[in-house]
């Protein structure tokens, strides 16, 4: 903090979903600054009695190891069906070809996964967290 007065007192750290291989993966995309956006399942918050992540909040992206890998400030938050997400997020997740079918491909087995865990079904109507955000800080290796 005595370095740096502006950075924040607190954040949050954790790996992206998946595996192992694609925490890493996705973490590189980070750091390369192909992966400015991330989708995660507004279920799961509501279950677990979390907040939404707003923007300003600012985050560690960890490797499949703990390690740190980049510091991300979310820049814009949006809650919508996941048969609203459209090809420019699809995008901005950097994963794949970046094309909404792509992203689709990905991440309907992701969430129905998740549902499935939790006795749900997947929907198409399900509500999706959709946080774009910027990277501040690159740890290097």
């Amino acid at each position: 903090m005595k370095q740096n007065p502006q950075a924040p007192q607190t954040y949050t750290a954790w790996s992206f979903g998946g595996d192992d291989a694609l925490a890493d993966k996705l973490a590189e995309l980070v750091v390369q600054g192909v992966k400015t956006a991330t989708s995660s399942n507004h279920l799961l918050y509501e279950l677990e009695n979390e907040p939404v992540p707003e923007p300003g909040l600012h985050s560690i992206v960890l490797d499949r190891a703990g390690n740190p890998r980049a510091v991300i400030e979310i820049i814009e938050v949006e809650v919508k069906p996941y048969k609203e997400v459209d090809e420019t997020f699809a995008f901005k997740e950097g994963e794949g070809d970046r094309t909404l079918a792509y992203w689709r491909s990905v991440h309907e087995p992701f969430f129905s996964k998740e549902m499935e865990e939790i006795g749900r079904d997947f929907s198409s109507d399900m509500l999706v967290v959709c946080e774009e955000f910027t990277v501040r800080f690159i740890a290097h290796k």
